[in-house]
């Protein structure tokens, strides 16, 4: 694994930098305040989709860039350092799903992802936490097509998407199916959490859909679910990282200019530990997140337990370095007034998204036999 990154990569992320600056954190307090209907910086997804953001992982033939996951963990990691919003995650990740499992029958679909952002919303969640093995929603067969019944939980950008990639129960075992998100019977209910983004529970009530909807095989979902939970935590721990690194840069700006008893904070030994030590576990959590986006690239068949072992430590990393920033802050860091407690805000909603920290701990140890 090299750190180093390629000649497109370095530009990626350099020109990824440049882009985010058009939403700084102060804009994610904009967007919260003004109840934008979208949850994002909508003109920035715009540029996203010009800069052919949405098709990273989409072959050249698909009508994407073929740059890979680790292209596409650069970009993550410079949206985790501005908290800029946007369906980055699930367009990306569901283009190369559907591109891989569905084959030319989705090829259509993957080329207006790719060219126009059209928005993908993974639903694989039921319920209040993420357990890939509790798939409830029904899909009964009828005539040349299926019949779903059921709902989703905690969609990523479900509230604006324009079609759902979503698991089912047939009599042939999970099965993977796209639906358009306006057909009769689909109905979006969006929370608005503590991240200032929305989430959404979608319920499917007597959906009927062509057998042409489903993305790989009857009873074959499990390898579309289990795609997806490798692809989001590694693109999320790569995310994590770039909100502690960017929280830990705050705080560390804010120990050099703070004076208590007539002395600048920063020259105090204990702070200058626990920001060491802060620094060790951040690149300690972003080896780990570069190595589960490189072993998805490889096609590594160690690639789920590496992505669960990144996920767990960025986690944990994100949580010490956003309780470290509001605290080393002090009083003024527990305010709106300061950015701080953005990062932590987010940081925890993050490490719930396709499974929290308890989640792939136990993931990781089923994988190694524990």
């Amino acid at each position: 694994m090299s750190y180093v990154l390629s000649e497109e990569q370095q530009f990626l992320k350099d020109s990824a930098r440049d882009l985010f600056k058009m939403s700084p954190v102060a804009k994610v307090r904009e967007l919260r305040d003004g109840k934008d209907a979208h949850g994002y910086n909508t003109a920035l997804w715009d540029q996203m989709v010009e800069m052919g953001h949405p098709g990273l992982l989409v072959s050249e033939k698909g009508g994407g860039l073929a740059f890979g996951m680790r292209a596409l963990g650069v970009v993550m990691e410079e949206s985790g350092k501005s908290l800029s919003a946007s369906p980055l995650l699930t367009v990306a990740v569901s283009a190369a799903v559907i591109e891989k499992h569905g084959g030319e029958a989705h090829a259509a679909l993957v080329s207006q992802i790719c060219e126009k952002g059209t928005i993908v919303g993974i639903g694989i969640q039921e319920g209040g936490f993420y357990n890939t093995s509790k798939v409830e929603l029904t899909a009964s067969a009828e005539g040349d097509g299926f019949v779903l019944s059921g709902k989703k939980n905690m969609i990523v950008d479900g509230h604006v998407a324009d079609h759902f990639l979503i698991s089912a129960k047939t009599e042939e075992g999970v099965t993977a199916f796209l639906v358009d998100a306006s057909e009769a019977g689909v109905t979006k209910e969006k929370a608005f959490m503590m991240d200032s983004r929305f989430y959404t529970d979608v319920s499917f009530e007597n959906v009927k859909v062509a057998g042409a909807a489903i993305v790989g095989s009857k009873g074959k979902g499990n390898k579309v679910v289990q795609d997806i939970t490798n692809m989001t935590n590694a693109l999320l721990s790569i995310e994590l990282v770039g909100m502690s690194a960017e929280a830990l840069d705050r705080t560390v700006a804010y120990l050099k200019e703070r004076q208590q008893f007539d002395k600048v904070i920063g020259t105090f030994q204990a702070l200058q530990h626990r920001a060491a030590d802060l620094y060790g576990e951040i690149e300690i959590a972003r080896s780990l997140a570069i190595r589960s986006l490189d072993t998805l690239d490889e096609d590594n068949f160690m690639a789920p337990a590496i992505c669960s072992m990144a996920k767990a430590k960025s986690i944990k990393v994100a949580q010490l370095a956003t309780n470290e920033g509001v605290q080393m802050f002090g009083g003024i860091g527990m305010t709106d007034d300061e950015e701080i407690g953005f990062f932590l805000k987010r940081a925890r909603v993050a490490s719930q998204l396709f499974g929290g920290r308890a989640y792939h701990v136990d993931r990781f140890a089923k994988m190694n036999g524990y």
